[in-house]
């Protein structure tokens, strides 16, 4: 069952080291994103769910262990997703998922393990990630949350999502007035946990808008409405 969820940004420049000298006008958002872990650490949950958006590669499971890399972007920083801890109390790794196959963790969930490392989280808690591809349809990513309600231990959910990319004209996506309303929307109806408004995101417009949160925020809505 559902017993804690929170939301954290996603991009990589929340990672120091990537962000070069721009890392300390994070500072704040990288504490507020420590504190919200430590909150769902406080729910004392049995399992941590990692979700967030991805590309083809990086869709679907990610065992604890699994390793990610920013290297990507030009710095030697490399992530496991809470390495899980061995019988003698030691770090193990293990970037094997499905049957053996190792691959990276998309950034998202890349972003999410270092997040969780330099929180502090308990490695003797289990984490896994879920990647979940942004063309998802809305009926899709509902039905996955709900798939995720069906657990009987008790999980909470940390989903990697951003908003718009679209909100100046030096934006990624350039300047679109549908931007605005969409990203205050979205912080709306998580204020007030309307899971219905998360459900009832606009999936094509939150493409053109490059959301590259919405995937995730309705595997959520689903998860929540699932809830035992």
């Amino acid at each position: 069952m559902l017993i804690a969820a929170a939301v954290c940004p996603c991009p990589p420049l929340l990672v120091p080291e990537v962000a070069a000298g721009a890392a300390p006008e994070l500072d704040g958002l990288r504490a507020e994103c420590f504190e919200v872990i430590h909150a769902l650490a406080a729910a004392r949950p049995e399992r941590l769910i990692v979700v967030g958006p991805a590309d083809r590669a990086g869709r679907g499971p990610h065992a604890q262990g699994a390793a990610g890399t920013f290297r990507g972007f030009g710095v030697e920083v490399d992530v496991r997703l809470a390495a899980p801890v061995t019988e003698d109390g030691t770090s193990a790794g293990g970037d094997a998922v499905g049957g053996g196959s190792p691959r990276s963790l998309p950034t998202s969930l890349a972003v999410g393990a270092w997040l969780l490392e330099h929180a502090g989280w308990d490695p003797a808690v289990p984490v896994e990630g879920l990647g979940v591809g942004e063309p998802l349809a809305a009926e899709r990513c509902i039905e996955v949350g709900r798939e995720l309600a069906g657990r009987v231990e008790r999980v909470a959910l940390l989903v990697m999502g951003d908003g718009t990319a679209c909100r100046t004209l030096k934006a990624p996506g350039y300047l679109d007035e549908r931007a605005a309303p969409f990203d205050a929307e979205v912080a709306r109806a998580l204020a007030a946990a309307d899971t219905g408004a998360l459900a009832a995101l606009d999936e094509e417009l939150a493409y053109e808008l490059k959301a590259a949160g919405r995937a995730p925020l309705q595997v959520l809505a689903g998860r929540a409405r699932g809830r035992a």
